[in-house]
């Protein structure tokens, strides 16, 4: 980990996230992600979540994902999100920060987290320097802990579809389009309501809003945007180009 590498305009991001401070933010964050502040991922018919917690409590390595972020300046940033693909066995459809579960092979989470970046979607790892990891967040749909690592992406090149399986769709969503009001709202899905985001065409709902919403607060970059009413996920989904039923 090499906070030291930040750029200017990612200093404040930097230290609100790193793990070990426990800032308000991370703690926030972590609540919405575990349930108790509501997330997309935490919310399945009872019996349904339980069968996949039973299925997932064996695997104690979790998941990681990379947050790669790049640009010369704030205006000017972005953020690297894939499409999942319509066919995976899970989260299917969903937009997702590249990563997926940490393989004994990794030396840790942020390993895990470029490997499978560069699995995905071609990232080669010599082009970003990792700045902070937010810590094993427990996602109460799956009860697989998943780790955030955020990073910066110092020598952008091309990237694109490397997984097939996976991912159809590999892009970089401006920060200035993720901060516009109009492209912010909630999406509620029975008793819960989470932030979201319409980008691409896709509506971004879930763990990856939870993050990104966590991210643009933390880094002062967010702008007054309004939260209610909320917009049934359902509509939402199905006037998008995501090509997610959700179950």
């Amino acid at each position: 980990m090499r906070p030291e590498v930040a750029p200017d305009w990612m200093h404040r991001l930097v230290t609100g996230l790193d793990g070990e401070g426990g800032s308000r933010e991370v703690r926030r964050l972590r609540e919405r992600l575990t349930g108790r502040a509501g997330d997309g991922d935490s919310v399945r018919p009872a019996g349904r979540t339980g069968r996949r917690q039973a299925e997932t409590a064996r695997d104690t390595r979790g998941a990681a994902v990379l947050v790669a972020v790049s640009g010369e300046t704030a205006a000017d940033a972005s953020v690297l999100l894939t499409h999942r693909s319509p066919h995976m066995r899970s989260h299917a459809g969903q937009i997702a920060f590249p990563g997926g579960r940490i393989d004994p092979g990794d030396a840790g989470p942020v390993d895990a987290a470029l490997r499978e970046a560069w699995e995905e979607t071609g990232l080669d790892r010599t082009a970003v320097s990792p700045l902070a990891e937010l810590g094993a967040v427990p996602v109460r749909r799956t009860g697989r802990p998943v780790h955030p690592v955020l990073a910066w992406w110092h020598t952008p090149a091309e990237v694109g579809v490397a997984s097939p399986a996976e991912t159809d769709h590999v892009f970089s969503a401006p920060i200035a389009e993720l901060v516009d009001p109009g492209r912010r709202f909630t999406v509620a899905w029975g008793p819960w309501r989470g932030p979201a985001f319409a980008v691409e065409g896709y509506v971004v709902w879930g763990f990856t809003a939870a993050v990104l919403d966590g991210m643009l607060r933390t880094a002062g970059w967010e702008r007054p945007w309004s939260q209610r009413p909320a917009r049934p996920l359902r509509e939402a989904l199905a006037e998008s180009r995501n090509n997610e039923t959700l179950r």
